[in-house]
């Protein structure tokens, strides 16, 4: 096994379940130092300790909700205090949606836009000071083919992947003189618990596993994926398998794309 990441101090969000919690287990194997952050403490704690038996250097927890935004910065300073610097921040936490643009509670599009935007934006504010006076580091955000292209069912969660392409795209531009480096990810469909746990109409969850979601590449394929990006420092990685054609279609053929977009199954 290759050691590409010994020595360095990764924090990951949305590190207990899913793609955060299959990328926990790759960097650790890798020799990692962990920082993981998600709700589920009990969860949070095993999931360290997996990374300890995997080979990860040390592994911390930092249970949070990113929900609560005023707690951020004081969060980001516990996290740069625990090994004295951070070299790789993975925002990965998210929550998605499953109801039309006409029927969803403003709400629950707040609910979304606040802790699938607003929370990354406001953990990279924070560090991204610390990274450039250490003398840069790495600044990866997940983000989801429907942040690519309208996508049906998902006006929330649609509008929140398109904001962070339009944020981490500029703080690229912007940083990249001073040794910071992005890499935005974008996947397709990866068997995770995200239609479990996607708001309905009214804030309820959806408590279903869509039958696309099922379908697509285990969380340790992508996170296998995931790992190489990072260490290349590419700025930007597709992850999926077929239906990430649509980026493309998008690109060349805009028109063929919003026809196709209407007949998506979303759930």
């Amino acid at each position: 096994m290759k050691h590409r990441f010994l020595n360095k101090v990764i924090w990951i969000t949305g590190a207990s379940s899913g793609i955060g919690e299959a990328a926990a287990y790759k960097f650790a194997q890798e020799g990692a130092t962990l920082i993981l952050t998600a709700r589920n403490a009990h969860k949070l704690q095993q999931i360290a300790d997996q990374c300890q038996v995997l080979g990860a250097a040390h592994a911390a927890t930092l249970p949070f909700d990113l929900s609560n935004l005023d707690g951020i910065n004081a969060l980001a300073g516990k996290a740069w205090q625990l090994f004295g610097h951070i070299d790789i921040l993975f925002n990965n936490a998210g929550i998605s949606q499953r109801s039309t643009t006409v029927e969803t509670d403003i709400h629950v599009i707040r609910q979304v836009m606040d802790i699938d935007f607003y929370a990354p934006v406001m953990l990279t504010k924070s560090i991204l000071p610390r990274m450039i006076a250490q003398g840069g580091g790495q600044i990866a955000v997940t983000t989801s083919i429907a942040g690519r292209f309208g996508f049906p069912m998902r006006c929330a969660y649609s509008s929140a992947k398109h904001a962070l392409y339009g944020f981490f795209e500029t703080l690229q531009a912007e940083n990249h003189k001073d040794n910071i480096h992005v890499t935005i990810i974008c996947p397709g469909r990866v068997r995770t618990e995200i239609s479990l746990h996607a708001l309905e109409k009214d804030g309820r969850e959806h408590g279903k596993m869509d039958a696309g979601q099922a379908s697509g590449i285990s969380p340790q394929q992508a996170a296998n994926t995931i790992a190489n990006a990072i260490y290349r420092q590419r700025l930007e990685m597709l992850v999926g398998g077929k239906e990430l054609l649509m980026i493309h279609i998008k690109r060349l053929l805009p028109a063929l794309c919003a026809r196709l977009a209407r007949h998506i199954k979303a759930t």
